[in-house]
């Protein structure tokens, strides 16, 4: 059983920073990808970023791309993700996952964008970027 507790929420202005983090128990992290998901009121959870068991393969949504970046520390058991230059329309829940995902394809990475693939998730934490 994987647990997942995340730090780092808050209230930002708009073109201001955040870094979100993720803490997992266990000793096997680095056997599970890492990942993280947003949902906005009203809206369906979607994908944000994943990150390899390594941290050698990095995916992000286009809607982020340039602007977050995730990392990891496997000897810390601990995922990131750098916020920058925050948009209003970043404002939702942000909520981390993991998950061995075996077979995952990372030049195909569709598998690794659906939230219904991944078994562990955490509590969420809000971010509200303000205009």
């Amino acid at each position: 059983q994987v647990q997942l507790v995340e730090s780092g929420g808050g209230l930002v202005q708009a073109g201001g920073s955040l870094r979100l983090s993720c803490a997992a128990s266990g000793r096997t992290f680095n056997n599970y990808v890492m990942g993280w998901f947003r949902q906005a009121p009203g809206k369906e959870r979607e994908f944000v970023a994943v990150i390899s068991r390594g941290g050698a393969a990095t995916i992000v949504a286009d809607s982020v791309k340039g602007r977050f970046t995730i990392s990891r520390d496997n000897a810390k058991n601990t995922v990131y993700l750098q916020m920058n230059i925050l948009k209003p329309e970043d404002t939702a829940v942000y909520y981390c996952t993991a998950d061995d995902l075996d077979g995952a394809n990372w030049k195909l990475p569709s598998l690794l964008k659906r939230a219904t693939e991944y078994d562990y998730w955490g509590q969420g934490t809000q971010v509200t970027v303000s205009s």
